[in-house]
């Protein structure tokens, strides 16, 4: 008998997006598959207050899970940035899809000359939107004139509001833009400031007890993302943050060796800790926290507590 599934995901055009590459990956391993996607609403898709007041991290997983407990999906599509380090005990992270480009990109408005590729080339006193707390502490360490506004909203929206005025130029995910078909408004890549844990990966989620669907999803598994997602997760917990935290981490996987960068800064990017650490991908989730020490040992601990 064929096996049947159901994707959660978000509503977004972006997550929509994502739960159908997932499916499409399913349906390549076993086409006799049935599989549906079943749109959950967030507390984060719902509310569009500040992140910083409505909970951070989390927001956009936990109806997803809570939906996976109760049955009502087979497996979650998350996009690995919003998940939380720690998941509930009875789920589990059965796949890490492989990465999509991990880096920020900065998006001028349309029809403004593609001259300006950096935060450097940035106007004085530039109004730059953001909603990241790790994205403003590192613009404004690199340049202290910039003004960070607050921005929400799905993707659509926030270059609507750019090429309307209300900004001077965007900080968004690279892998995002790519998904929905819009790198030609990428108008550089921020190679300057380390990624959030986790960018460009999507992460598949289900329950325990379900070895069936946690085995078919796992085929999906990219273990090179897996290893270097596994230190940054590692990383994060460690140092026991979330989204609302200027946290940041990205690693690198070459043959059997990770090298992992990590970065701690105050929320208004005054002072700013980073390190990083290698060894071999089997010791992955060990590296991350080493890291995590070594930042708390350089004075992070500090910065974490404000």
């Amino acid at each position: 008998m064929p096996q049947s599934l159901v994707i959660g995901s978000r509503g977004s055009r972006l997550a929509l997006i994502q739960a159908g590459l997932v499916k499409t990956q399913l349906t390549r391993i076993d086409k006799f598959l049935d599989i549906r996607i079943e749109v959950i609403k967030t507390s984060g898709d719902v509310n569009k207050e500040p992140l910083s007041l409505i909970g951070g991290k989390g927001v956009f997983t936990k109806e997803l899970e809570d939906a996976l407990l109760d049955g009502r999906i087979d497996l979650a599509v998350h996009s690995l940035k919003d998940l939380p380090s720690n998941i509930p005990a009875s789920l589990t992270l059965a796949a890490i899809c492989e990465r999509e480009d991990p880096w920020d990109a900065l998006v001028l408005k349309e029809g403004v000359p593609a001259g300006t590729v950096s935060l450097s080339g940035l106007a004085q006193g530039a109004v730059v939107g953001t909603s990241s707390p790790r994205r403003l502490a590192q613009i404004k360490n690199l340049r202290p004139d910039i003004v960070v506004r607050e921005l929400r909203g799905n993707v659509d929206t926030r270059l609507r509001k750019l090429d309307g005025g209300e900004y001077d130029a965007l900080i968004l995910a690279c892998a995002g833009l790519r998904r929905l078909d819009l790198a030609h408004r990428i108008s550089g890549t921020l190679f300057d400031l380390v990624p959030a844990i986790g960018q460009g990966a999507l992460g598949i989620e289900t329950r325990m007890d379900d070895a069936r669907t946690t085995r078919t999803v796992g085929q999906l598994n990219h273990e090179p993302t897996q290893f270097a997602c596994a230190a940054e997760r590692s990383l994060l917990r460690a140092l026991g943050g979330g989204c609302q935290l200027p946290i940041a981490g990205y690693a690198t996987v070459r043959d059997q060796e990770l090298t992992l960068e990590g970065l701690v800064a105050d929320p208004r990017g005054d002072e700013i800790v980073r390190a990083q650490i290698s060894g071999s991908t089997a010791e992955a989730e060990t590296l991350g926290s080493h890291l995590a020490l070594k930042l708390l040992e350089q004075g992070a601990d500090k910065l974490l507590d404000r």
